[in-house]
């Protein structure tokens, strides 16, 4: 999976799986930063063939309306420890890159996650 870790994700996250195997991008490491606008992050996501790993509402929106990013990732767990959306990702991992073998929009929670066809 090639992941673009929003900038409302901890830059950790994006260390973590980059260590379990997988080609990540973070806000950070763009010209602009976590100033990064979500139609540039849009952008990059179809050109690069990345997944949108973010908790911000307004990639839905776009997802829905605009048919953009390329795939979608959204975290809807509330408030969490840093240390707990690591764990929860992890966790999640293999089961991510099946469902998203087959979609483009996919919603983790804490509890499940929900494949949006």
């Amino acid at each position: 999976m090639r992941l673009f870790i929003d900038a409302h994700l901890p830059r950790k996250l994006a260390l973590q799986l980059k260590a379990a195997g997988y080609d990540v991008r973070h806000t950070l490491s763009l010209s602009q930063g976590n100033r990064t606008t979500d139609q540039d992050i849009n952008k990059l996501s179809i050109s690069e063939q990345r997944i949108v790993v973010t908790k911000d509402s307004d990639f839905v929106d776009s997802f829905w309306l605009q048919d953009q990013p390329w795939k979608l990732l959204l975290i809807s767990t509330g408030n969490i420890r840093n240390e707990e959306l690591l764990t929860l990702m992890l966790k999640n991992l293999d089961k991510l890159e099946q469902a998203f073998n087959d979609a483009r929009f996919i919603e983790l929670t804490r509890e499940s996650l929900i494949v949006h066809i």
